[in-house]
């Protein structure tokens, strides 16, 4: 596609383009050199590549509009939720306008008997959730940041929940979106299944922004648990809590979620959350159902950790102690960083089979001691997905070839593994590279002709999946 790339970087297409973009929503075109480098990626250690110009539309009209325009003029479009991904989704490597959904933030329908909503793109996780409070549902997905309903759908996010409730592709049953033509698809109705036709829905869930831009969800909702406990165990080591969950998995346990810190981690969550939890291993469930289910499954849980050499369990069903622990492994990125001041944080995932789960890990810790990288682990290990943040001195140029050694080896690793090399932050443009390794060249070949077909121009989010 580079010669669709040699047009989209024509400086006098997006000249004009702007121009004419300005014509139509005058001083919304924002183009503000602050502005335009909060739109471009900033939360890890790739450059930050800023768009041209910026605009926040208010209705599907205006996103197609303006699609349209630049489709004519071939200026690059690159959505935008609240900028909480970690690749570089929202870099705009070949310039062009950066379309900032915050303004599309209406909860447009709730269906409490079929236990659905329909919402617009800008809604965060938590609006919706504040909003559905009184409904007795919830919308389960849960990656930690508050991050936008579209731009979870987008990179095709996942969470601490994602063990018992699956990703955003297991909870998105349509999407309203307008394709780099300017045209408006519905990807399905509002239907718990569908045989009819291609599956459009998931085909735009987590594509990254280049086939279109979502601007409508449908999304399906969950019944609050009757009640909710909350379990930390520590272990002797990573390798036997890895083992724990192994066992856990296999032995069909229902688990909501199944966190692992590792001892680095544990004494960051320690000084950054104020908790007093042991610099050990830890695992930190939760468990949803009856008041008796509960109870049954934390002791069965209980068990299987005696058996790995587990300590120190203990569980709680008050909302307070509750959320107090997942606010501390929620905010695990911001205490990682604390644990080096200074350091720049590069966050990266893989996700391997379950049984494969303490190999990975522990091969993981084992190369970043002899790399001498400071590193923390936490992962959603209940569906064998961890994160590295690895702490960086960005001048010290030995340090950022290691680092990034690693990562290419994690991935590699994972890949061997029959893993992936990303579980949830997605590919945009840092994990580019290691897809086809993943896939492989056919399956390369065959998002390259979707892409094509779709987005001939290649205006929709270039640069990102190795697709141009």
């Amino acid at each position: 596609m580079s010669d669709t790339i040699d047009k989209t970087q024509s400086k006098a297409g997006l000249a004009t383009g702007l121009a004419v973009l300005k014509q139509h929503f005058g001083e919304r075109i924002e183009t503000g050199q602050a502005l335009r480098n909060q739109h471009a990626h900033t939360t890890t250690w790739l450059t930050n590549q800023p768009p041209d110009a910026v605009f926040c539309p208010r209705d599907t009209a205006e996103v197609q509009k303006v699609v349209g325009i630049c489709a004519q003029y071939r200026v690059p479009v690159i959505p935008f939720g609240t900028g909480s991904s970690l690749e570089g989704h929202v870099n705009a490597p070949h310039g062009g306008i950066s379309i900032d959904f915050k303004d599309m933030n209406a909860i447009l329908a709730v269906n409490p008997d079929d236990m659905d909503a329909t919402v617009q793109p800008g809604v965060t996780r938590k609006a919706l959730n504040t909003h559905l409070r009184d409904t007795g549902l919830f919308f389960s997905v849960d990656p930690g940041a508050d991050a936008s309903l579209g731009g979870m759908a987008a990179t095709g996010a996942s969470g601490t929940n994602a063990v018992r409730y699956g990703t955003m592709k297991d909870n998105i049953l349509a999407l309203k979106a307008v394709l780099p033509s300017g045209e408006v698809i519905t990807t399905a109705a509002r239907a718990r299944k569908t045989s009819a036709g291609y599956d459009l829905t998931r085909l735009m869930v987590g594509s990254e922004g280049t086939l279109g831009l979502i601007t409508e969800l449908t999304l399906r909702l969950r019944g609050i648990p009757e009640a909710i406990s909350a379990a930390t165990c520590s272990f002797p080591s990573v390798d036997a809590a890895c083992r724990a969950v192994i066992l856990t998995i296999q032995y069909g346990l229902p688990v909501a979620r199944i966190e692992l810190l590792d001892a680095l981690q544990v004494r960051a969550v320690n000084a950054y959350s104020k908790l007093s939890l042991p610099e050990a291993p830890l695992l930190l469930l939760e468990f949803h159902g009856s008041e008796a289910g509960v109870a049954e499954q934390a002791e069965a849980f209980g068990d299987i950790a005696a058996e790995m050499g587990g300590s120190g369990f203990t569980f709680t069903t008050r909302e307070e102690e509750r959320n107090q622990l997942w606010q501390a492994r929620h905010d695990a990125y911001w205490a990682g960083l604390q644990l080096r001041p200074g350091a720049k944080g590069l966050s990266t995932d893989v996700c391997v089979p379950v049984s494969r789960l303490a190999d990975c890990v522990v091969a993981a810790q084992e190369k970043l001691a002899a790399d001498r990288i400071t590193a923390p682990i936490v992962g959603h290990v209940g569906d064998g997905n961890f994160h590295c943040l690895l702490l960086v001195d960005m001048d010290n140029p030995d340090e950022v070839h290691r680092a990034e050694g690693f990562v290419g080896w994690l991935n590699d690793l994972a890949i061997s593994m029959d893993g992936t090399c990303t579980g949830e932050h997605g590919i945009g443009q840092g994990k580019a590279k290691y897809l086809e390794r993943e896939l492989g060249p056919e399956a390369m070949v065959m998002m390259q002709a979707i892409k094509r077909g779709i987005d001939p121009l290649n205006i929709m989010n270039p640069g990102k999946m190795g697709l141009g």
